[in-house]
């Protein structure tokens, strides 16, 4: 058994596209119409064959609350490995990414968390 499939809760599905790929790197994969909505993922362009991450619509009545109190707990939705949290950190933030903790060693693990314009904080991690 492996992950195939995860998703993060997004705002606006077009800005997400955009940030995910224009800032972030990642390369979309599937972009179906589903009515208003789309069936719309992104993948690592190092694994292009590897987990999807679904850039899902945020209307489902209980998505807003789930959100906002991962967001005000300053949790973060999804978490990405990179192999240098400093050189993304100061990479993304010369794109202007908004960082809600900047780059922390916790003994074998560093990470930071970003705001990905869309409704979520994002980690990023490096594990030593």
């Amino acid at each position: 058994m492996r992950i195939h499939l995860t998703s993060a809760f997004v705002d606006d599905q077009e800005k997400a596209l955009l940030f995910y790929t224009d800032v972030l790197g990642f390369r979309k994969k599937h972009d179906v119409p589903l009515g208003d909505d789309r069936w719309l993922t992104v993948v690592s362009p190092e694994e292009p064959d590897g987990t999807e991450l679904l850039l899902e619509p945020s209307r489902h009545p209980v998505v807003k609350a789930y959100k906002d109190g991962l967001a005000a707990d300053g949790i973060p939705a999804v978490s990405f490995a990179v192999d240098d949290v400093q050189a993304e950190f100061e990479r993304l933030r010369g794109l202007g990414v908004r960082f809600t903790q900047e780059p922390l060693e916790m003994g074998t693990v560093t990470t930071a968390v970003l705001d990905d314009t869309c409704g979520n904080l994002i980690q990023i991690v490096h594990s030593k």
